[in-house]
């Protein structure tokens, strides 16, 4: 059985495949929902559970409040994916994806900006205190 990093790691590959493959298809230029359901569609073609708009409530002094905060994509229970189409990944969507990650417990979030010439260039991958201490964040080459 393999570990709980080498799952997240596979399920990470596997949203990057289905990503590029969307990107092939549609390339840059549309609305962050078209990608977002897209994306999606491919994910589950593929095998993968896959939750679209997951509310994320917020705790705070021990009472759970609805902000409005909204997973784009949650993907096998394990692994979100915040959905971009912008001019540029700032720190700001950085901390936005950590802070999902910290508020749900899930260790593994995707930041994928579909507004890039190679989608390669628009994938970053953020962790969030991520198992067997292999903590990095790191753009896929």
């Amino acid at each position: 059985m393999i570990g709980k990093a080498e799952q997240l790691n596979h399920i990470t590959e596997e949203i990057i495949g289905a990503a590029i493959e969307v990107h092939r298809s549609l390339g840059p230029g549309l609305l962050e929902s078209a990608y977002e359901t897209c994306t999606a569609f491919e994910l589950a073609e593929r095998g993968k559970q896959v939750a679209r708009q997951v509310p994320l409530p917020l705790v705070y002094k021990d009472v759970q409040l609805d902000c409005g905060y909204r997973l784009d994509l949650l993907v096998d229970d394990l692994v979100v994916v915040e959905i971009k189409a912008v001019e540029a990944i700032t720190d700001v969507h950085k901390a936005q994806l950590l802070s999902y990650l910290k508020i749900s417990g899930l260790h593994v979030g995707l930041l994928i900006n579909f507004n890039v010439k190679m989608l390669k260039h628009g994938i970053t991958r953020v962790v969030n205190d991520f198992p067997e201490s292999q903590r990095s964040s790191r753009t896929p080459r």
